[in-house]
């Protein structure tokens, strides 16, 4: 089971991905490029150094290596084969990641393993690691303004924790105070009010910024809801066969 359980993951979270890097070319690859003209347009009189950016959107689809630095000291892969090359490789490894994740909620979960309700579980995945946390920070182009890194990240993982257990606890435990406590619980962060900047201003049309936070938020719709399906489908086949066999009770 061990074995089965990795190789599900591995599978799951390698396929999808090589899947939405082939996506991000055609939605959010082009913006980015775009926006990244605009940063160094700005940032080409000025002789000071730019406030750095985060570019890690919220969810695995969009981990791709965006490294700047104005001083030009910092390593970047250069544009073509390389920067596609690093894209898939960060890609893929977030995604295995998340794999794990998802396979073990089926593991644990009583009801038999299946594409259907791996989807499910991806669509929880991405409420919990997209949706939500997009609600208080937007993904971001490059030459963004933006608050302090450690800020943003505190308030992102208490949102995608927050949201983790509100839907636990609207799912699972089937009572109407459960319920009215996960809803107060995945509320909190976004009552707190997420950190942003003091100047909202961009070097970007705010047209780009938007279509850019669309497309990177139904890009990561369609990486979740594709990884929940495969790590559903690998992770349910082979124990259903082996019982059938005899040799595996659905239950283990």
């Amino acid at each position: 089971m061990i074995r089965h359980f990795l190789t599900s993951a591995l599978l799951a979270g390698f396929l999808a991905g090589l899947a939405i890097t082939g996506l991000q070319q055609a939605t959010t690859a082009p913006l980015i490029l775009q926006a990244e003209q605009f940063e160094k347009a700005a940032s080409a009189p000025a002789s000071g150094t730019p406030q750095g950016h985060d570019h890690a959107a919220h969810d695995p689809a969009q981990a791709a290596v965006h490294a700047h630095d104005a001083d030009g000291g910092g390593w970047a892969p250069a544009d073509g084969l390389e920067r596609l090359f690093f894209t898939t490789l960060a890609n893929v490894v977030a995604a295995i990641g998340f794999a794990f994740v998802l396979v073990a909620c089926l593991a644990l979960w009583n009801g038999r393993a299946s594409g259907q309700t791996g989807i499910l579980w991806g669509l929880a995945g991405f409420a919990v690691f997209t949706l939500a946390p997009s609600l208080g920070l937007a993904p971001e182009l490059p030459a963004m303004n933006a608050a302090g890194l450690v800020a943003r990240q505190i308030w992102w993982i208490a949102a995608a924790a927050a949201t983790a257990a509100g839907l636990w606890l609207l799912a699972f435990p089937r009572r109407p105070l459960a319920a009215a406590a996960g809803i107060i619980v995945m509320a909190l962060p976004h009552i707190v009010g997420a950190p942003h900047p003091h100047e909202l201003s961009a070097r970007i049309p705010s047209e780009l910024a938007a279509q850019f936070a669309a497309a990177s938020i139904a890009t990561s719709a369609v990486f979740w809801a594709c990884l929940g399906w495969l790590a559903g489908t690998f992770y349910g086949r082979r124990p259903a066969v082996a019982a059938a066999d005899g040799r595996l009770s659905p239950a283990e």
